[in-house]
């Protein structure tokens, strides 16, 4: 479908962000038109024009003046344009209105996003957390399109109202259906916390990844576990979250989360909807926060993405312990500005640079894991006799082994280096008697 993109800027709202700094950051109205058009491409769309609109005093009815809306009808009909997309949210009356005037499908920007989301659901999960935020959105958006349906009269005599019109019935089956779904949800939000507490009996750490859409999560994803996990130049590629095991530079296991990218001015239908799949991140030991260093929003986008950790309740304090931001894409900068970015981010704390697609940094990245989830390590030398030998597998997947020594009598003596935490939980797994405490300490 031939579609069009307005972006409307309004005089008393220019877009202007606080970031983590508290520095003023602003997004350029041609920032935003280059995002709505690839959003619009995410589905397919074909865009045919892109508009800048300013918007001094926004109108109730239609949000734009008349004289825009003349002039946007015009470039309309000359490309043949069906569909017009608003980077704006916009009241179901606006919606109507636009479209009355305009004669052609006017979505904005929850709308888009919301199709989006539709498209790119392959699981049970996702389906039915889109299905609601779409629900949700579309309740107050039914249109009077079926009143030869409604019943002309209530009640038994001639002074009754009308029935139940065709509109209220479609209201009411809509948010049973609602209903439905948050039922389905809960379920989903219980099986989740099943799959977590199982996690915590077999205790890896968990490492979520988190971003702007497009930041390159998917594909640092793949490099570091070798997952197949689609990773394609486009918004929101990936919806579903992806877990998988995977192995530090000194053999620890940890299970690393790849979850839905955010944007900004996320509607609000969907991160209600999707809480179950974002508590992921709460979850989580230790959250990689991407971002694509080569897109000269990333400031913007770095902001947007704490502003909903923040409210997802990771707050500024407990952030520092737990974040590390990853600059990734920085193959695409330029020769200076790539060497100066590698510097800045080796002199900066919690911070590693790094390319998803060649692997520069990589490394860095996976050790910088490794020390943050390791804290202070024990040094110990630890003999596990015969019977205790089905421990091995557990040392290797949570201690660095630096040596091992077989026995002649079958026993295996490890040195090795373990936080005090796994230190705790070797010493119960050997036994809490006193021989158990002479073998750890000896």
């Amino acid at each position: 479908m031939r579609a069009t993109v307005i972006v409307p800027v309004l005089k008393q709202a220019r877009s202007s962000r606080n970031s983590a700094e508290g520095a003023t950051v602003t997004r350029t109205p041609e920032s935003r038109l280059e995002e709505a058009t690839g959003l619009a491409q995410a589905i397919d769309l074909d865009v045919v024009k892109g508009m800048i609109v300013a918007v001094n005093d926004p109108r109730p009815a239609t949000l734009m003046g008349t004289g825009k809306i003349q002039e946007i009808k015009d470039s309309l009909e000359e490309n043949d344009s069906g569909l017009v997309i608003v980077d704006h949210p916009l009241t179901p009356v606006q919606q109507r209105n636009l479209e009355k005037e305009w004669n052609a499908k006017v979505i904005d920007r929850t709308g888009l996003i919301l199709e989006i989301f539709g498209r790119r659901a392959s699981t049970k999960e996702g389906t039915l957390q889109v299905d609601l935020a779409h629900l949700n959105y579309q309740k107050g958006r039914l249109v009077r399109s079926w009143t030869h349906l409604e019943r002309q009269r209530g009640g038994g005599g001639f002074m009754g109202g009308p029935g139940e019109t065709q509109i209220e019935a479609d209201r009411r089956m809509l948010q049973d259906r609602i209903i439905k779904l948050e039922r389905e949800l809960e379920q989903v939000v219980r099986t989740r916390q099943l799959h977590r507490a199982k996690r915590r009996k077999v205790p890896h750490p968990i490492v979520a990844l988190v971003g702007y859409t497009n930041a390159g999560k998917s594909t640092l994803f793949n490099r570091i576990t070798g997952a197949g996990v689609l990773a394609e130049d486009m918004l929101f590629a990936t919806l579903d979250p992806t877990l998988r095991r995977m192995k530090l530079p000194h053999g620890r296991t940890v299970i690393l989360s790849d979850t839905v990218g955010f944007i900004s001015d996320l509607p609000t239908h969907l991160v209600a909807a999707f809480r179950a799949t974002l508590e992921e991140v709460l979850e989580a030991d230790l959250v990689l926060h991407v971002r694509d260093m080569a897109d000269d929003d990333n400031q913007v986008q770095s902001a947007d993405v704490m502003r909903i950790l923040k409210d997802l309740g990771i707050d500024e304090a407990e952030g520092e312990k737990r974040i590390i931001e990853v600059w990734n894409k920085i193959d695409r900068l330029e020769p200076e500005f790539h060497e100066a970015m590698v510097q800045k981010a080796e002199g900066a704390k919690n911070v590693v640079a790094v390319s998803a697609v060649t692997g520069e940094g990589v490394d860095t990245l996976m050790e910088e894991i490794s020390r943050r989830l390791s804290g202070v390590l024990t040094e110990a030398t630890v003999t596990l006799p015969v019977d205790k030998l089905a421990l091995l597998p557990w040392l290797y997947d949570h201690a660095i082994i630096d040596s091992r020594e077989d026995n002649e009598d079958g026993s295996v003596t490890l040195d090795l280096r373990l936080s005090e935490t796994e230190a705790t939980e070797l010493e119960r797994r050997l036994g809490n008697g006193p021989k158990a405490k002479e073998d750890w300490e000896r």
